[in-house]
């Protein structure tokens, strides 16, 4: 695939749009069972430790299925990885239909992840060709996007439970715009030539220093997202909320998200340092998660608000970062794959940490404590990312250095 620099306008717009839909569809599967986990747990016996797993594995998944997907792009394409990950996508979703048994909700949540796993680490590089010029813009409205997907998902689910339907029926439900997905990147990537990684790259920059580093940053400021999509929820109906009041609540979350996703990029869009906007974000999460501990009754939808803008803001920048390491699309989108793989495999571990922090005290708060001390650890983290350095850390000769077998890890 080539960039769209010199398309006509409707061509950019027509993938602008393919990225769109793409994205609605890679949280809705995540964000829908918290309002409903009382309902879930009534049916399926689950105990907290279970429940978490609904967002524990998939989120695990889209780590360790980040590491695959270069290599499986390399033999199989872009284009039909993208149809065939979002086939899974679907089924995944379709057979919650049928999930009233724990342990099939349980390989739903799977299927789900391995389906989000290729695709969010194919499209950021996908972004970086098509849009070169307008690489913060793009990765602002696909995260918003994920985010939004997310929001409208929470905000479903509980009402058609609450309307009657069965909670089977309404996870389902949500599988239907994967199939509106499907055909519009059957449509749209029918003629297009598939991006091909080189072959090693994956290898060599699992050499690099800088590529682990970016990992923790991306799983220490991210793994907010993943406890508080499970534990929310959880934690105001404990409080006397009720299930489609707390949906709300991360609905609330999932639309902030999708505005710091768009906002925050197009903020640090003009400057080659993006320091300053990630740690602005993560101030946004240390307010949000302050607020939760403190006083959570007491301007909830505020404290819901900062950890939302905070939480997408460092999704989106992080993505730029990775992507800004490496000038070369065919060699950034791996970056950012890998960034994304080992950063979701440490983000998807809080909410099986929460769940047992919860069955100890009885409440959530001290997990949110556990998140400040995280995004803590990440600021200083992001004090590495200095632009200047990037050749250096990367390989200046990218064709050479960093390609070349047995080179040098970088210095960070």
């Amino acid at each position: 695939m080539t960039s769209l620099a010199n398309a006509p306008a409707s061509r950019r717009a027509a993938l602008a749009f393919l990225i769109v839909v793409i994205a609605l569809n890679l949280r809705p599967f995540l964000a829908a069972p918290g309002p409903i986990l009382p309902h879930i747990a009534a049916d399926t016996g689950l105990g907290l430790g279970a429940l978490s797993l609904l967002t524990l594995l998939p989120m695990m998944l889209m780590g360790i299925g980040a590491f695959a997907s270069p290599p499986i792009q390399a033999r199989i394409g872009t284009r039909r990885g993208l149809l065939s990950a979002l086939a899974l996508l679907f089924l995944g979703g379709a057979l919650r239909l049928f999930a009233a048994n724990g342990m099939l909700l349980i390989a739903t949540a799977l299927l789900c992840g391995a389906g989000a796993a290729f695709i969010q680490s194919a499209l950021p590089g996908l972004i970086k060709e098509k849009f070169p010029a307008s690489v913060a813009g793009m990765t602002g409205l696909y995260s918003a996007m994920i985010m939004t997907g997310g929001a409208l998902g929470a905000q479903l689910t509980p009402a058609l439970v609450e309307s009657g339907w069965p909670w089977t029926s309404a996870l389902a439900a949500l599988s239907l715009p994967v199939l509106f997905a499907m055909a519009v990147a059957a449509g749209l990537l029918s003629e297009t030539r598939v991006v091909r990684p080189e072959r090693g790259l994956v290898t060599q920059l699992l050499r690099r220093r800088r590529t682990w580093v970016l990992m923790a940053a991306f799983g220490l400021i991210n793994g907010g997202y993943s406890s508080m999509i499970a534990w929310l929820a959880p934690y105001y109906q404990a409080q006397g909320w009720s299930s489609a009041e707390s949906g709300v609540l991360i609905a609330i979350m999932a639309i902030s998200q999708g505005f710091g996703a768009v906002v925050l990029p197009l903020l640090a869009r003009n400057r080659t340092d993006r320091r300053p906007w990630l740690w602005t974000s993560i101030a946004m999460q240390a307010a949000g998660f302050a607020g939760l501990v403190l006083a959570p009754s007491v301007l909830p939808v505020l404290w819901v608000v900062l950890c939302g803008v905070g939480l997408a803001g460092s999704f989106a920048l992080c993505l730029i970062v990775a992507l800004d390491h490496l000038p070369n699309p065919a060699q950034a989108g791996p970056l950012a794959a890998l960034m994304q793989g080992g950063g979701f495999i440490v983000a998807a571990t809080p909410p099986l940490i929460l769940a047992g922090i919860h069955q100890a005290t009885g409440s959530f708060a001290d997990g949110w404590i556990m998140h400040l001390l995280w995004i803590a650890t990440a600021t200083v983290l992001v004090g590495r990312f200095v632009p200047e350095r990037y050749p250096e850390v990367m390989g200046r000769d990218l064709a050479g250095d960093l390609l070349e077998p047995g080179g040098a890890i970088g210095r960070t």
